[in-house]
């Protein structure tokens, strides 16, 4: 056992890494459409909620986070290929600032990808109950099926996988450019755009004030901005299954970058602009996209409407379920978790384990409300809390990963780095202030959100005993970890 700066890693033979083996396949196309799968359905609902401050303070919104989230993507786009490792955010961490560090941001992340499937499978199990007429006390089935399902495709093999993720991410991309498409020949932007007011009411005739609610109403839109590019961060997970990580990984995630921000801006200014519509409606709207698509096509084809919108949904669940098992693997590989979460399939090379108990952990928690608070407002628990606790992971995250870019950058010089963010560390601060920014107005603009923060933090002092009493003396040296000993001991030899 060796000891090092307050923890102790075990050691292992060849046969533990070999129980946990994955496999290279992804190119440029295959990381681009993991990450813009990811974030997708956020395009068809979500951000609309920041419209009930007016049109003008989500735009004004959007641009401030599609700022953040630029200046991560850059620090992701160094730091990825510099340290191409399944651990992503964690590792990045870790080498940047020790083991604690590392498994607090790992725990962050942890609490994003195992809740965020679960919401978007509860709002999958609401469209398909309404589109095939099942009774409401059926939804648990509709979750289970679609958790089975889609594990499976997870688990039988990276290539399925990742081919399952183009088609659904190409398909749900071009259900949104249908929309725009679509649109055009039905906006009325000054009266149906702008028809919030003063206090946000709603003005019959439009042709309302660009900040109904000032520079107040821009900052409460910042939480629901990030809907249109949350989960980008997900991609450098991939890393390890990825064919060339110092060659693509830059490439796929500037480039899913990139198109999410086409996309984001159009839905924005297309959806509130269609007679009929509104932003004032689409302010209180669980469906945005689908409300335009029934105003435009009529109310005849609904149930085909809803299809569109859960193809959507399922290019998002897949994805971050592909995310969440790395995402465990990664830390239970070295021993921050249960090493046993990390098993690969012996022939798939896929990290079953991890994906199967997190599904099972996310469903757990989803009976448990469901069951305890009825149907009705288990739903809407399901729906505010949960998705506010994956929202604070992420926000939490996002400041972890810049401060580590800042900390490599300056400790650690000299490690290869494929590829240099242009923004360089200014970028990297400009992400924190607004992380830290969009967190504060999350905490203070949603009292639902307290108690997200509360769970939070209740997973956060569970996970952070359970390491110091016994996680922090069993850690094993995968290849983040010697990777951040041997970089650390380069740059601080022993005198």
């Amino acid at each position: 056992m060796k000891q090092q700066a307050g923890v102790s890693y075990t050691t292992v033979d060849q046969t533990y890494f070999q129980k946990r083996g994955l496999r290279r396949y992804a190119g440029v196309w295959s990381l681009w459409a993991l990450g813009v799968g990811a974030v997708i359905s956020g395009h068809f609902s979500g951000w609309n909620f920041g419209l009930a401050n007016g049109w003008g303070s989500l735009l004004i919104a959007s641009i401030v986070i599609t700022v953040m989230y630029l200046g991560l993507v850059f620090c992701l786009a160094e730091m990825s290929p510099a340290l191409p490792h399944t651990g992503a955010a964690y590792s990045f961490a870790r080498s940047a600032m020790g083991p604690w560090g590392g498994f607090v941001t790992g725990l962050s992340e942890n609490v994003e990808y195992v809740l965020t499937p679960a919401v978007i499978v509860f709002f999958i199990g609401s469209y398909m109950g309404s589109i095939f007429e099942t009774p409401t006390e059926m939804q648990p089935l509709w979750w289970i099926g679609f958790y089975v399902v889609f594990i499976w495709l997870n688990v039988v093999g990276v290539e399925l996988s990742f081919k399952v993720t183009l088609v659904v991410t190409l398909l749900a991309l071009a259900c949104l450019v249908v929309f725009w498409i679509s649109a055009f020949p039905h906006l009325d932007f000054s009266r149906w755009a702008m028809n919030v007011g003063p206090g946000g009411v709603e003005l019959p005739e439009g042709n309302g004030p660009f900040l109904p609610k000032g520079w107040v109403g821009v900052l409460a839109s910042l939480p629901f901005a990030v809907w249109l590019f949350l989960a980008i961060e997900q991609l450098p997970l991939a890393a390890e299954e990825s064919v060339d990580p110092k060659r693509d990984m830059p490439k796929g995630i500037i480039l899913g970058m990139l198109t999410l921000i086409v996309s984001a801006f159009m839905i924005l200014w297309l959806n509130p602009a269609v007679s009929g519509v509104g932003a004032f409606a689409l302010g209180t709207s669980g469906e945005p996209l689908l409300d335009g698509f029934k105003m435009i096509y009529g109310e005849n084809i609904a149930k085909l409407l809803a299809l569109v919108a859960v193809v959507g949904l399922v290019a998002s669940f897949h994805t971050i379920i592909f995310a969440m098992g790395r995402q465990i693997f990664s830390l239970s590989r070295a021993g921050y978790f249960f090493s046993a979460l990390s098993v690969t399939h012996g022939q798939r090379k896929t990290p079953h384990v991890a994906m199967i108990i997190g599904s099972l952990l996310a469903l757990a928690v989803m009976m448990t409300l469901w069951f305890i608070f009825g149907e009705e407002k288990g739903g809407a628990v399901i729906g505010g809390t949960l998705l506010n606790m994956a929202v604070f992971g992420a926000m939490f995250s996002y400041f972890m990963q810049a401060l580590s870019f800042i900390l490599l950058r300056k400790n650690l010089p000299d490690i290869e780095r494929p590829y240099r963010s242009p923004l360089g560390i200014p970028g990297a601060v400009v992400t924190m202030v607004i992380a830290a920014v969009t967190l504060y107005y999350q905490l203070t603009g949603d009292p639902a959100y307290t108690l997200g923060v509360f769970w939070v933090a209740v997973w956060f002092g569970i996970g952070i005993l359970y390491f110091a009493l016994f996680g922090r003396h069993h850690l094993i040296l995968s290849p983040e970890e010697e990777f951040a000993l041997q970089e650390r001991e380069k740059a601080n030899p022993a005198p």
